[in-house]
């Protein structure tokens, strides 16, 4: 083994699940990234950020990622959307525009109202949340261990970008850490 591929397999082994992702975005050659501000994609918004080859798009509601991802697509540009599980109730209506006009959609979702969540109204959305993909007709992948993250985003990105097939990839509460209420 030659002292670059050793070095490579170290900084990949401290590498985060956030950073593998990001890794994985530039791979894809996402170049727009559009986002809700939240804890759960903290690190790979900064990350998203600091790079001057991507624009970092925050939103005031999650449905206007999903137009704006489009946009860029219709721009020869590719997205994803960051956003938390309880933002995608938000969106149904616009995803739509994605089954209608057959535009890719990436989407990464940080979940809440899973293992150890304090607050009960993110329950709901939560627990909802894959059905409510599905029925708009975007693949749904799960993922709850960092070693599979990546290789998940890469399969969703290839079904998205390569397929035409929009899909989403679920990263669970247990991934991400419960939240914690401060009394």
């Amino acid at each position: 083994m030659t002292a670059a591929t050793e070095s490579e397999k170290l900084e990949k082994a401290h590498l985060s699940w956030p950073g593998e992702i990001y890794n994985v975005l530039r791979n894809l050659e996402v170049t727009i990234a559009a986002y809700v501000p939240d804890g759960g994609h903290a690190e790979l918004i900064q990350r998203l950020h600091d790079d001057p080859a991507v624009t970092a798009v925050p939103l005031t509601t999650e449905e206007e990622g999903v137009a704006l991802v489009s946009g860029a697509w219709m721009g020869g540009k590719r997205g994803v959307l960051l956003m938390q599980s309880s933002g995608v109730g938000n969106c149904v209506n616009m995803l739509s525009l994605v089954k209608i006009c057959r535009f890719p959609l990436l989407t990464l979702v940080t979940m809440r109202g899973e293992w150890g969540e304090f607050n009960p109204w993110q329950v709901p959305m939560g627990s909802a949340t894959q059905e409510a993909l599905e029925i708009m007709d975007v693949k749904v992948f799960r993922t709850s261990v960092p070693s599979d993250v990546a290789p998940t985003v890469e399969a969703a990105g290839q079904m998205a970008f390569l397929g035409g097939t929009p899909a989403a990839v679920l990263l669970s509460q247990r991934l991400i850490g419960a939240k914690v209420f401060a009394k």
